[in-house]
Formats: structure tokens, sequence, C-alpha cells
């Protein structure tokens, strides 16, 4: 077997240089020493939106997008979806092993016990208009926290650290529902320790008038397993965002706060709500194929298909797919999966699909699901912010005990003026 290395060679100077390989990869600063003369700053890569590059080692999420494959902590997806809870797959997350029964005992009692927000918080809620999107006051109120946990910025502290895990994950379903009854002008529903954790989010949710909220056991197992699927998936735009902020040494409310912005963007946490849209414009199932001849000719987009990562079917929808029966057979089923289920026959029939690697991802069924389950289109981008908080606080943690990682600070390739001089304002034209 050949070296571990990559040889280049400079046909601007005639010099070859060896590169290591390391994981498949080469160390972008070893680029630095190609240079045309002494006072060259060397050669950097451009790789807009990281298409190819990686910007860290990770231990917490392995995907094989040609593959099909997603897996947490070596642990596949799948598995993790029929067989576990969602704290037990938050626990494996930032810990890196399944818990014994004590830990988990203990782990679940933590987060069901700082569940409850401080009573200002709910004040600084109130200010938001009455009509304020739910994501948007999440956004507000998560870095809002960072001003009542003041010993949150001791991030250093192991002991400290595990201490506002425990309020993150314990507090985002809280702060959510909240924002949601804020929306509707309803008083809050507080948090029930008799509960489990999918239990009280939905009891935070709908309560109403009732003494004990019961939740539907359908719906609490399909949120939590709603929750497993979307606990992390590796270095997307909103665990890239956490990894940078924290980057800074900032409390990981700050740093989730940003995470959680991030998800709020359309082509992020919103791509849900796009594919409801796309299915009902199309309205029927007979129309399918005219609107799949439509997005042939670039004149209409395919929604909740292909993935920047996923380049055959994404293993999450294969499961979400199976929890909408489950769900449609609790609630009724919705009249968009007859057209959902025709759209995808057609599309992985279609050789414009296929040669292209279309494939439905984990966004295609879940809007469906959430609608059926009674969630409205705005609260759809929160319930994504609560499953990847744990995966946010995994990404957030192992950056801050890598030894390698200082604070982000990517490159530029500057293509604007040279110098020149100021001209007073009398003699520009």
């Amino acid at each position: 077997m050949g070296k571990e290395t990559l040889t280049i060679t400079d046909n601007r100077t005639g010099k070859t240089y060896e590169v290591p390989i390391e994981h498949g990869a080469i160390r972008g600063m070893d680029l630095r020493q190609i240079k045309v003369s002494e006072d060259d700053f060397g050669l950097m890569s451009y790789d807009p939106a990281f298409m190819n590059t990686a910007s860290c080692k990770s231990t917490i999420t392995f995907i094989d997008g040609e593959k099909g494959i997603l897996q947490y902590r070596g642990y596949p997806i799948e598995q993790l979806a029929e067989r576990s809870t969602f704290l037990e797959t938050a626990f494996l997350i930032l810990h890196g092993e399944l818990p014994t029964r004590a830990q988990l005992d203990e782990w679940t009692y933590h987060i069901t016990h700082h569940t409850m927000i401080h009573e200002n918080i709910k004040k600084f809620m109130d200010g938001f208009h009455y009509d304020a999107h739910p994501m948007g006051i999440l956004v507000g109120t998560v870095g809002a926290l960072s001003t009542f946990y003041p010993d949150a910025k001791n991030i250093m502290d192991p002991a400290n650290r595990e201490k506002q895990i425990y309020r993150l994950i314990a507090k985002m379903p809280t702060m959510a529902a909240f924002a949601y009854r804020h929306s509707l002008g309803m008083p809050y529903a507080y948090p029930d320790n008799d509960l489990t954790f999918a239990g009280n989010f939905l009891n935070m949710l709908f309560k109403m008038t009732e003494m004990k909220y019961k939740p539907n056991p359908v719906l609490e197992r399909a949120l939590d397993v709603l929750f497993i699927l979307h606990a992390d998936h590796e270095q997307n735009c909103s665990a890239n965002a956490m990894r940078s902020v924290g980057s800074s040494h900032v409390d990981p409310y700050s740093a989730v706060a940003a995470a959680t912005a991030a998800l709020y963007g359309p082509l992020h946490g919103g791509a849900n709500e796009a594919v409801l849209r796309m299915l009902r414009e199309i309205g029927s199932k007979d129309k399918v194929p005219e609107f799949v001849k439509k997005v042939k000719a670039r004149e209409a987009l395919l929604m909740g298909f292909g993935h920047r990562v996923y380049k055959s079917y994404d293993p999450r929808a294969k499961v979400i797919k199976n929890l909408a029966y489950q769900i449609f057979q609790e609630r009724g089923t919705n009249p968009l999966l007859e057209i959902a289920i025709e759209l995808e026959r057609i599309a992985l029939q279609d050789e414009f699909f296929v040669k292209r690697k279309l494939y439905p991802n984990v966004d295609y069924y879940t809007g469906m699901i959430y609608e059926a389950m009674g969630f409205p289109v705005e609260v759809f981008p929160v319930l994504f912010a609560i499953g990847r908080t744990p995966g946010w606080i995994a990404q957030w943690q192992e950056m801050l005990l890598d030894s390698e990682q200082k604070i982000a600070r990517p490159r530029q390739l500057y293509v604007g003026s040279g110098k020149r001089d100021y001209v007073p304002i009398e003699q520009r034209r």
C-alpha cells in the first residue's frame, strides 16, 4: 500500500510538495507552504458553504449519504427510533454511551425537575407582540436565559456544564410551549413532573381546563420518535452556528440562541412547511403527473426531495413514513397523504429524479404528521429545535474540549478595489 500522502506540483514554480493525508483529508494549513515567493501569503482553499471542507473531527454522528446511513455514536437511527426514548438518546449523544438503568433514572430526574422557568422569563415573553412567530420568541427567550444564569459563563467546569445541559434540555419545551400559547393569547400551562418528556410538552401545549392532562399515548410516542430523529445531524447549518458562536467561549444559552436562529430559516427548519404548501398547490392525486412535468421543465420546485448529504433514501424519512400511518390511523387521514404517496411513487420511478438522486428527505412527511397531531405550521421549527437541542450541546461541548479548535475565523479571497485615495464630496461624480 502506498504512503498516506498527496503529492502536489505547483505549475507556477515547478516545485513539488508532499502533504499528509489523515482520515481522507488534508489539512488546509498544509497548503500555506505552497508559495510563489517568500512574500506570498501561501495557497488557500476556496469552498463557499463548506461543500467539501471538514471543520472538525467528531465522534457524535456518522452519515453515509450514498448508502443512506445515519448513526448516533455508532447506533443506527432505525434501532434508536424503534427501541429508545428521546431522553435516553439525548444521554447517548451527550455522553457517548447508552445509560445504565441508574444513570437513566438520574438523568431523567434532573431533566424533569429543571422544566420550570423563572416567572420573570414569563414577563419577558409577555412583552412580545400577540402575533409574534413562536420561533422568534424562542430565539429571544433562549438568549435571555444567559442573564438569568450568569454561572453558565464558567464553561470549562464540567459540573457547571452539566447543570446548564439539564437546564437547556428541560426548559426548551417549556419556552416553546409558552411561545405557542402566547401567540394564541392563552394562559401558560405549567410543567407536570408526572409526565414523560414528550407527554409533558403536549400538556403545556394543549391543556385546557382539565385538572390533569392525559396525553394520547400514540401521539406521545410519535413525538418522542420525532425528537429522536431530529436529535443531531452532523455539521448542518445550525450545528455549525452553535460551534462557531460557541468558539468565542460565550455561554451555552447564547450559542443555542444562535443555533435556533439558524434553524429558523426556511432552508433549514422551515422546509417541511414548504412541502405542505407544494402538496396543497398540487391539489389532488390526478394532478401529480402534470406537476412532475413542470418540475422537469424547471417551472416548479420539488420540495422535500433531495438532500445536501443524502444521495439515497434519507433513513429518517423511512421511519417517518411508517410513523405517518400510525398517526393517521389515530387522528384520521390527512388528505395530502394520497398526493404525497403518488408524487413519491412517480418520482422514484422517473429517470429524471433517479439520475439526480432525488429521494424523499426527513421533511417530506413530517409536516403532514405535525398537522395531523394538531400543530400549526408556525410551531414546526420549534419542535425541530426541541429535538435538536441535545445535538447542539454535544457539538458545543465536543468543540470546547477539542485542543485543535480555536475561535472560528474563516479566510476570504479579497476581490475588491485596490488602494485608492479619498475624494472630497465636491469632486465626486
